[in-house]
């Protein structure tokens, strides 16, 4: 049943600056999590600052699981990493949350504990990835949980 309303010409686009997608990541990109009150201080802090408006506490929740997290060339993490990481060329990019998955699902124990000690934001977008085998689901909850992500 039609609306007659039109569709967005940007839908599935952000509307956000990026100027203010880059303030978000900016304050998301440590090794551990902040609280989102910290997050959205320092966020408004640096839109005052630059000028923009800040975003709000929902949209900052949502760019968490989209942002741009740390990259890993292959070939440069550990043995057991790569060996997880079976069908990537060495020369590959990877994104930590992907470093991650392939970690919890296909890793040894030295990968397992690489991919714990990953920044929170790999961490937590990795979590939210569908595909994991029960075992390997757990064993990322655990570590989020402990991690307090």
């Amino acid at each position: 049943m039609p609306t007659g309303r039109k569709m967005r010409s940007d839908r599935g686009r952000s509307r956000l600056d990026p100027a203010v997608l880059e303030c978000v990541a900016a304050a998301v990109s440590g090794q551990d999590r902040p609280p989102m009150r910290e997050v959205l201080r320092e966020v408004g802090e640096r839109c005052h600052r630059g000028g923009l408006t800040a975003p709000s506490r929902a949209t900052i929740y949502k760019l968490l699981l989209t942002l741009p997290g740390p990259e890993y060339r292959a070939g440069n993490l550990p043995e057991s990493v790569q060996r997880a990481l079976y069908n990537l060329a060495p020369e590959s990019i990877v994104p930590g949350r992907q470093v991650a998955f392939y970690c919890f699902n296909y890793g040894d124990l030295p990968a397992l504990s690489f991919a714990a000690g990953l920044p929170w934001i790999a961490l937590y977008q990795a979590l939210r990835m569908p595909g994991y085998r029960k075992k390997s689901r757990g064993l990322i909850e655990a570590v989020c949980a402990a991690r307090r992500i």
